[in-house]
Order: C-alpha cells, then sequence, then structure tokens
C-alpha cells in the first residue's frame, strides 16, 4: 500500500508569494497530497485573521507558522531587514518544526517545496535526507535573469553587489532572449540602496549550490507565453498560471481565498453585477505599493473625472504609516471602495472593461487569464520587466505617463482609459486596443492552466520516487 504523500510548502512570507503557493498547494491537494504550508508567525496571524471559520474550518490544507525574527514592532515592507532576519532565525526553526511534525503528530514530509526566495529551506531538507523542490513565482525571464546572476558578475555587467558596473544600457542573456535593459534589473528597482544590497546578496544566498539540492525548478509561467526564457532553462517546468477561481473541473472554489493578509470584501461582487458589461474600470495595487498624498489625490480624481464606473482597491493597514486621505472634491459616486477584493473573482466578472495594476505576476496572469487589458503603473521589483512586457511583447495594455512633477496626473489617466477603451464609441470593441490580443492570450492561457495538472503529478512522482 503506497501512503499519501506530505507536501511541505513554503513561501516567502509577502502576499505576492503566498498566493501562488496557495493556489499550487490546492492543485495537489486535489490529486492526493496532504499539504503542510508554512508561514511566517506574523502572516499566519493575519491568514487566519482574514479566513471566515467556514473556509478555515474546511480546509484540506494544514496551516503551521515558524517565526521569521523580528517583533511586532518591526517593518516587513523592509524587505532587506526581513530577508536578514529570515536567514538568522528561519532555518533552525523550519528543522524543528519537521521533526516536531514526526515525533509529536506521527507527520513524515516526504518533500519540500520551497520559494526560490527561501532557498535555504532545500538545504535543511538535504540534512535531514528530504527531497525538494525549487519554486519561482515570478515570470520565467526573471528566473533566466536571476540564474545568470554570478555570468553578468563574471562578464563585468554587474559588480558583486548587483550594480552595473559601466554606462551599458542593454545586456544579453542569452543568444535566444533579446537583449534587456538595465531597468528591468528587479533588485534596482527597490528605491533604498541598502535594501537592494541585503535582498541581493539573501538571493544570491538562497541559490547558493542550488544545483546540488534539487532537479526541480518550478515556474508560475507557460511556455506559450515565455518560450525564449524557457528554452534557456531546460530544468524549468512551466506550472502556470495558477489560480483558484475554478478547480479542475471549472467548479467554483471557496468564497474567500485561503492565504490572503486582509479579508476579502465579498460586496463587490454584488455591486459589480449591477453595472453593464464591460463597463467598470478595477484599480488595484496589490500589497505593498504606496502613494503620497499628492498622487493618491491625482488618482481618485482622475478616476472621478473619467466619468465611468470603478472598483478601487485602497488598502487597509493599521500598521502602515503612511497615512493618506481622500481630497475634499473627492465624491466616488460612480465607483465603489473596497479594503482588499478577490481579485480572481473581480477579474473574471463580465462587468470589468480593464485593470489599472502594479503589474505584479500574479495580477498579470489573473488578468491574462480572463482576457482583461492593462493599465500599467508599476511600483518597483520585477513589476516594471512585467510592464514593458505587457506592453510591448503581448501588446495588452498601456502605460502612463509622468508630467514635470513626476505625477501620473488626473487628466492622463482619464486620458488612457478613454484610449484604451475607445471612448468615442467609433470601433467595435472587438477592435479597441488591446482587446483582439487580450482574448487571444486568454484561451491561450485558460487552455494551459487545464494541462498543468499533468506536469504537477509528473513533477511529485519524480520527487517521491527520488528520480
Amino acid at each position: 500500500m503506497i501512503s499519501t504523500p506530505t507536501v511541505l510548502v513554503i513561501p516567502y512570507p509577502a502576499q505576492g508569494h503566498v498566493n501562488p503557493m496557495m493556489s499550487f498547494s490546492h492543485k495537489l491537494v486535489d490529486h492526493g497530497c496532504n499539504i503542510i504550508f508554512v508561514n511566517s508567525d506574523f502572516n499566519h496571524k493575519r491568514v487566519v485573521r482574514s479566513m471566515d471559520n467556514n473556509n478555515g474550518s474546511s480546509s484540506p490544507i494544514k496551516l503551521v507558522s515558524i517565526p521569521d525574527g523580528l517583533g511586532p514592532e518591526h517593518d516587513r515592507v523592509n524587505l532587506g531587514e526581513l530577508s536578514v532576519s529570515i536567514l538568522s532565525t528561519m532555518p533552525s526553526k523550519l528543522e524543528k518544526l519537521i521533526e516536531d511534525l514526526q515525533m509529536n503528530e506521527g507527520i513524515k514530509v516526504t518533500c519540500v517545496v520551497a520559494d526560490v526566495f527561501m532557498g535555504w529551506a532545500l538545504e535543511v531538507a538535504k540534512k535531514v535526507g528530504i527531497k525538494g523542490a525549487f519554486f519561482w513565482p515570478a515570470a520565467a525571464s526573471m528566473f533566466v535573469l536571476q540564474y545568470n546572476v554570478p555570468k553578468l558578475i563574471a562578464d563585468g555587467i554587474l559588480d558583486t553587489h548587483g550594480s552595473p558596473t559601466s554606462t551599458t544600457k542593454t545586456f544579453w542573456l542569452s543568444s535566444c532572449i533579446p537583449a534587456m535593459d538595465i531597468k528591468v534589473i528587479w533588485w534596482l528597482n527597490l528605491f533604498d540602496s541598502l535594501v537592494q544590497e541585503r535582498l541581493f546578496e539573501y538571493v544570491l544566498h538562497c541559490l547558493r549550490d542550488s544545483d546540488n539540492v534539487t532537479d526541480w525548478w518550478l515556474c508560475n509561467s507557460t511556455y506559450e507565453l515565455e518560450p525564449q526564457a524557457f528554452s534557456c532553462v531546460p530544468n524549468l517546468l512551466p506550472v502556470g498560471p495558477l489560480s483558484r477561481t475554478c478547480d479542475d473541473n471549472n467548479k467554483s472554489v471557496a468564497p474567500r481565498s485561503l492565504g490572503q493578509f486582509w479579508e476579502e470584501d465579498l460586496s463587490c461582487m454584488n455591486w459589480l453585477d449591477q453595472q453593464q458589461n464591460n463597463s467598470v474600470v478595477y484599480v488595484a495595487f496589490g500589497s505593498i505599493a504606496l502613494f503620497d498624498q499628492k498622487q493618491f489625490t491625482e488618482l481618485a480624481l482622475g478616476l472621478e473625472l473619467m466619468n465611468r464606473p470603478f472598483l478601487w482597491v485602497v488598502r487597509q493597514d493599521p500598521n502602515c504609516e503612511n497615512k493618506i486621505y481622500f481630497p475634499d472634491e473627492f465624491k466616488g459616486n460612480r465607483g465603489k471602495i473596497v479594503g482588499w477584493a478577490p481579485q480572481q473573482k473581480v477579474l473574471s466578472h463580465p462587468a470589468i472593461a480593464c485593470f489599472v495594476s502594479h503589474c505584479g505576476w500574479n495580477s498579470t496572469l489573473e488578468g491574462l487569464t480572463n482576457g482583461v487589458r492593462f493599465l500599467c503603473w508599476p511600483y518597483f521589483a520585477d513589476q516594471f520587466f512585467n510592464q514593458r512586457y505587457i506592453c510591448d511583447v503581448l501588446k495588452v495594455g498601456l502605460g502612463f505617463d509622468l508630467d514635470e512633477n513626476g505625477l501620473i496626473s488626473r487628466g492622463e489617466i482619464k486620458a488612457k482609459v478613454d484610449q484604451l477603451l475607445d471612448d468615442e464609441n467609433t470601433t467595435p470593441r472587438s477592435q479597441a486596443h488591446g482587446e483582439v490580443k487580450a482574448q487571444h492570450w486568454r484561451k491561450r492561457c485558460f487552455f494551459k492552466e487545464l494541462k498543468q495538472v499533468s506536469y504537477l503529478v509528473e513533477t511529485l512522482n519524480c520527487l517521491l520516487m527520488n528520480k
């Protein structure tokens, strides 16, 4: 008799990393695996708090946690400080967790799937005799970039701290990938040079001796989206797009998404039901992006100026020192504002016309899967690469232009929404900017999503059978 495999999944402690790995975990549960999902203590409490009782009690996934080493007063948006603390604290705690699961609960972990940003976890797994796989939550092209950092340093393109060594504007990772602009290097888009250096060194550590701890690399993307990137790393297995709008039998999943740091406001779905098809501008900037008051004011008044219905996610975080206020002249009569939305369900709703997005990779895949066009407003890290990919390669969106004050003005917001949605109604919607391309990628992504189970099962079988 073959026992049910138990997979321990450990994401980097950020919402954009937790989401795809939680979806991945559900896929494995659907095909006969037990899952132990390891959050940091801090995020575990947020996840439990955001869940309703029914969703939490019926979850097939065992939620556990280990400390990240920071106190409650620390700012976990400071990814440099967080990463240093993770590396000094979590490896020993993970090893103890694995031992306690077997000693106290009789649970033997069969394999570990670790976020690349938690790559040290596979060193722990190897130490205790467990097989493992890496999981990359971003675009395959960004993995190729990260994987080739030692080569970029050796070639003199980057110094040992990850900064460009010359005035070179472009570089080549491989003959099969077009030249990359230096501006798409994700760690150069972190605002703070100390954070940049710390996070760069942390990720290098996570990838140290990576080829000696696993032969398996999983990526939340598809070959159809990024054929050139996947051809550069033969062991990189496409298992995306990972989403939980529907299960593998196209049945709706639980009303709330397990793994969210904030409670989803489901009232927005009823509001969307009352709107005309293809009429609503959805505005959401993920779990980290922050605005100063001037830019927030321009955004609010831009949404008012466009004279269209809008659904706007304004994240409520009581621990955040970045306090912003709606301008007095903002009425918001045509819109609905929520603190956190069930985004995958929102983007699949027929009322959605376009997505004003920070271009996180999860949001990018969710928009593509649902055939939604983008207005790109990247904030940091890989989001600038994703914007260029959306606009220049996939051609399903537009970017915003800054004014002389470095702001995206209210007028620019209205103008780009009108341009994207063809406000003059002189062109059929099917021919409006990016619409044909958006529907093309919706079909390709949805078809690919239905095929990912075979990749997941094949990977798991290989891991368990020590192939």
